[in-house]
C-alpha cells in the first residue's frame, strides 16, 4: 500500500507561468527521491491559474523525507508563498 497526496492550489494573478516552472523543477527533483513512486504536476487547460499535484510515496517516511528535502524547502516552502493565492488544499489517500 502506497501513500498518495493530492494537492490543489491556485496561482496568484499573473503568476501561473512562474508557478508552473517551479512545479516542473520540484517534480524533476522529487522523482529522484528513493521513496517517490509518482510526482505529477498538472494545470487546468481551461483555467491556467488552477494546479493539481498527484504525489505517491512508498510510505509515510518517504513523504516525510520529501518534506524535509532541500528542493522541497527551497521551492515549496520558499517559493510558493509568493506565487499561490491562498492556502494549498491537501488530501491524503492510500492505494488499494
Amino acid at each position: 500500500m502506497s501513500l498518495v497526496l493530492v494537492v490543489r492550489m491556485k496561482a496568484q494573478l499573473d503568476k501561473a507561468d512562474e508557478l508552473a516552472q517551479v512545479l516542473r523543477e520540484l517534480a524533476d527533483a522529487s522523482r529522484q527521491e528513493p521513496g517517490c513512486e509518482l510526482y505529477i504536476p498538472t494545470q487546468d487547460p481551461e483555467n491556467a491559474h488552477s494546479f493539481l499535484l498527484y504525489e505517491q510515496y512508498v510510505d509515510k517516511a518517504a513523504l516525510d523525507a520529501h518534506a524535509a528535502s532541500e528542493h522541497f524547502q527551497r521551492l515549496a516552502v520558499g517559493a510558493f508563498p509568493a506565487l499561490i493565492d491562498g492556502p494549498r488544499e491537501r488530501t491524503f489517500y492510500a492505494t488499494l
